[in-house]
């Protein structure tokens, strides 16, 4: 049977579209169960990458027999230049849940819950010397599309949009990791630039060279815009990206400014950060004025466990990646061990 009508007679709707290509949810007739295949567009630097994607998915699937923690390979083959993968279906990303939700907070618990899963599974693939290098919500996908409306009290009675005066929540936490096509060895090249920009690690940016601890920065990210509805760092340049996380976080370490690459020498002037007087623009001053500092941002959302939250957010945003916690450091953090003593209590 051709692949063409392998796919086409079984094609259910469109899932999604990316520079890689698309995806599509279809019907598998052999499991008798709905499947998303990843149809990646006929260019080298695509195909390259679906390769990499299915040699990682396969290692995982080797090592996590019960597949809680990726998502599943199911099958993958060649038709006409396309590097076509076929995964278990799963739900919405955490991203278009907040988007379809109004961009409105998750609260805390529910945070801790996807918080957990998230580290389990990176501290999963560190242990396998496996690195990620693109966590965002995107590409954290809820294992269910079921939810629950509930009264949101927190909408201003003037609110003209429809619903409003609710809010969704996810009816199960379970997630799932997707997305492999930039996974790197530890032993590979890292001297270039990883991540999607909001997440990126102020190594990444400087130029120092970058490991295990990139994907911890981006859970970092990951987890104040699940607590607050919004992406920490809102930017598309490199110096504002910078002084953003200066004004959430603290001055950037001396050292790390005296060893940036060649790239990055333009954005520090006398060993500090050449800022505000290396901006583009005075809407760029004031994108970086406005943020408040993490402990006040996460204060702003969080009703209770607010303390120990904070101190992790601290840990998995340290500057330096040598001092920043492991996925398995963090897992140890009182903000998920003392969760389990209160409702062991």
């Amino acid at each position: 049977m051709a692949f063409a009508s392998f796919i086409a007679d079984k094609i259910h709707s469109k899932m999604g579209e990316g520079t890689f290509g698309q995806v599509l949810e279809c019907w598998d007739r052999e499991r008798k169960e709905f499947v998303a295949i990843k149809i990646v567009r006929g260019i080298k630097k695509y195909r390259e990458a679906a390769m990499i994607e299915i040699d990682v998915l396969q290692q995982l699937a080797k090592h996590d027999k019960s597949g809680a923690r990726c998502v599943q390979i199911r099958n993958w083959f060649d038709y006409r230049n396309h590097i076509c993968i076929v995964f278990e279906k799963l739900g919405p990303s955490l991203y278009d849940f907040l988007r379809k939700n109004n961009y409105r907070s998750f609260p805390i618990d529910l945070v801790r819950e996807l918080g957990r899963q998230l580290l389990e599974c990176v501290a999963f693939m560190h242990d396998l010397r496996l690195i990620h290098t693109d966590l965002k919500p995107e590409n954290i996908l809820l294992v269910s599309p079921d939810y629950v409306k509930i009264p949101d009290y927190k909408v201003s009675p003037r609110s003209p949009k429809d619903g409003a005066y609710f809010k969704r929540l996810p009816k199960s936490s379970a997630i799932k990791v997707i997305d492999f096509g930039s996974t790197t060895y530890e032993h590979q090249d890292h001297s270039y630039i990883v991540s999607t920009r909001h997440y990126r690690a102020p190594e990444v940016i400087l130029g120092l060279g970058w490991s295990y601890s990139c994907d911890v920065w981006s859970i970092g990210c990951i987890l104040v815009e699940l607590c607050s509805g919004e992406a920490l760092f809102q930017t598309h340049e490199n110096l504002e990206h910078l002084a953003m996380m200066e004004r959430v976080l603290g001055p950037l370490p001396q050292h790390m400014l005296k060893r940036v690459d060649r790239h990055a020498e333009k954005y520090v002037r006398r060993g500090r950060l050449d800022w505000p007087e290396g901006a583009t623009s005075r809407e760029s001053i004031k994108a970086v004025t406005k943020l408040p500092r993490l402990q006040n941002l996460v204060m702003q959302h969080v009703d209770h466990s607010g303390g120990d939250f904070i101190n992790l957010l601290q840990g998995l945003l340290r500057y330096d990646p040598s001092d920043r916690l492991t996925a398995k450091e963090a897992l140890r953090h009182p903000f998920f061990t003392r969760d389990v003593h209160r409702r062991s209590s």
